[in-house]
């Protein structure tokens, strides 16, 4: 029998699609923003920091809303809410407003996960795992594309604004689609009777979960690994020029390496999950690679490297976070809202911190200091994945029928 939520899925995966787009779109457009808004563009980067805020107050609630209301009236929300971030930004007359249509993309962000994971985790609980990981996979297409989208209205000297305008016709589109497809029951038992094809996944717990250990652990898993794809994405076009020597545009397409990376691994783990490896395990190699991939794009300067590195940087940083979000559900079953939100607000503090502290560090130590530092983050994912691994195996017995 087909599972009945797959219109849901495909609604839910188009607004990450073009949430790929906006987490980029701040930065491909700072010198328009800057002129725009006639400001610097460190300020322009410091809008990164006010989606942090805006999705960091609305996690507070928005997970136990979820829990209580549903998931469908916040993914329809964060659509609409959208809008007032796309169709403002290019229109803003100054910095503050500016400001405050990047904390209603926060909002609009937090509405969205505090609906989709805890949807698609109940819809397909057999392939959770899979599941919230496509997810990283339409964002990273929605990345790659981006420029591409650009390119098309800068070869036409055409208003910028026009990507962001295209953009919010497709949320307008998706949030009525989004209102009239079926939502699965989220008061319902865990057991999916409605995807017949694959077995029920049954968890016993061989000992009570206790989340000041492994569930700050996967909360913290959540910061670190927004932490090392974010530091990536707003500082490797400026490692590129500043420390590698590129050309602006040379420079800039190191972010396709990275995207194409960051889809590969989503792919990937898409197919393999739980048939041949297993998502926690997922969260310990990956910070590994990671790491050897920073040092590599560090001290080895030359072409060739610089691209692998680049890809395999993209690869390691790819579904962590997804991964971590189901696997907390794992341990915290009863209130999936409630329980995600804690790992999303760890996320967005990672939004607010790290622009500052890196920022912090390129002035008094450089960029190739920020990319050390982001070395650190991954072997601290590292650590933390290997004791939720630990508790996982004391906590959690698996089985299937």
């Amino acid at each position: 029998m087909k599972n009945p939520f797959i219109k849901m899925a495909t609604g839910l995966y188009i607004s990450y699609f073009i949430l790929g787009m906006i987490n980029v779109i701040i930065g491909s457009n700072m010198e328009n923003l800057s002129e725009q808004l006639n400001t610097s563009a460190s300020s322009i980067s410091y809008l990164v920091s006010a989606i942090g805020i805006g999705k960091l107050v609305s996690l507070f609630f928005a997970g136990r809303l979820s829990d209580k209301l549903g998931r469908k009236p916040f993914v329809v929300a964060a659509s609409f809410i959208y809008l007032i971030f796309l169709v403002g930004i290019p229109l803003a007359p100054n910095y503050t407003l500016a400001f405050i249509f990047a904390i209603c993309a926060g909002m609009a962000n937090s509405f969205l996960d505090a609906g989709t994971y805890p949807a698609l985790i109940e819809a397909f609980q057999k392939k959770a795992g899979s599941a919230t990981v496509l997810i990283k996979a339409f964002v990273s297409v929605g990345a790659a594309l981006l420029p591409f989208i650009m390119a098309f209205f800068i070869a036409r000297d055409m208003f910028y604004g026009y990507t962001f305008f295209l953009m919010a016709a497709v949320y307008l589109v998706n949030g009525f689609f989004l209102l009239k497809v079926s939502f699965p029951n989220h008061k319902a038992p865990i057991n999916n009777k409605n995807d017949e094809q694959v077995a029920t996944v049954q968890y016993q717990f061989l000992s009570k979960p206790k989340f000041a250990q492994e569930g700050v652990a996967v909360v913290l898993l959540g910061f670190t690994s927004t932490a090392l794809f974010m530091l990536v994405q707003v500082w490797l076009p400026n490692f590129g020029q500043e420390v590698l020597g590129l050309t602006q545009a040379k420079a800039v397409q190191l972010l396709s390496y990275y995207s194409i990376g960051s889809l590969v691994s989503v792919i990937l783990l898409a197919v393999l999950l739980n048939k041949v490896i297993k998502p926690i395990t997922v969260m310990i190699i990956y910070p590994i690679i990671a790491a050897l991939s920073l040092l590599s794009l560090i001290y080895i300067e030359q072409p060739l490297m610089t691209v692998l590195s680049t890809f395999f940087i993209g690869l390691s940083t790819a579904g962590v976070f997804q991964l971590a979000m189901t696997i907390i559900t794992e341990f915290f079953p009863a209130k999936k809202g409630t329980i995600t939100s804690y790992v999303n607000i760890a996320a967005s503090s990672a939004f607010i911190i790290i622009p500052f502290v890196t920022g912090i560090i390129s002035k008094s130590a450089g960029l190739t200091a920020v990319f050390l530092f982001d070395v650190a983050i991954a072997v601290i994912s590292f650590l933390l994945a290997v004791f939720v691994a630990y508790r996982y195996k004391k906590v959690i017995k698996v089985s299937s029928n």
